[in-house]
């Protein structure tokens, strides 16, 4: 059986049942397993339809996430400078955001989420691959893979100790301390010698 073309009949919140599609699927199989056709199918429209509304399988899973700030939106400003100096940049950033207190609640239920075995697929496949590696080949980084996979250990280290466990006197620190304790590790993660 084909999935039809184009809008459903009647006018079922389209975009809705794409993204509640898409939750499941990214849940269920991961990103690595999730397709748009499949999306689309789950949906009933076709896959052009899932393309329209939210362009990219990228586009899409940070759609799904349902998150405050798209973070490749939020971190491409820290960017620009290049590599040097690109760990405090970053850092500010990403710590800037969490503190955020209408972004604070949705970011902690998230980390929950992700601290599940059955989500933890979705860091791995979808989190690291769509929004921290293009963040290393941007900045033009050897090996950036191996890299972002080191700074993502110190970044899920913050949510953890600051925000889900609020460890004291880390959950407290101004957000300047936070960042001058942790960005000259995150800096030698991106630009030092690796193993």
């Amino acid at each position: 059986m084909s999935t039809p073309r184009g809008r459903r009949p009647g006018a079922p919140d389209t975009r809705a049942a794409i993204l509640a599609a898409a939750r499941t699927s990214f849940a269920g199989k991961g990103y690595a397993g999730t397709t748009i056709r499949g999306i689309a199918s789950a949906a009933g429209v076709d896959a052009a339809l899932v393309h329209h509304y939210f362009g990219t399988k990228d586009d899409l899973f940070v759609a799904a996430l349902e998150l405050p700030v798209d973070p490749r939106e939020a971190i491409a400003p820290a960017l620009v400078g290049g590599p040097e100096g690109a760990g405090e940049r970053v850092l500010r950033v990403f710590v800037g955001v969490w503190d955020d207190p209408v972004n604070t609640p949705v970011f902690v239920a998230l980390a929950r989420t992700l601290l599940d075995p059955s989500a933890s697929h979705l860091l791995r496949e979808g989190f690291l691959p769509v929004v921290l590696n293009p963040v290393g080949r941007a900045l033009g980084l050897d090996r950036p893979d191996l890299r972002m996979s080191l700074v993502a250990s110190q970044m899920f280290g913050i949510v953890l100790g600051r925000y889900v466990l609020a460890l004291e006197p880390l959950a407290s620190l101004p957000t300047d301390a936070v960042v001058a304790a942790y960005a000259p590790t995150i800096q030698r993660y991106l630009t030092g010698d690796l193993p």
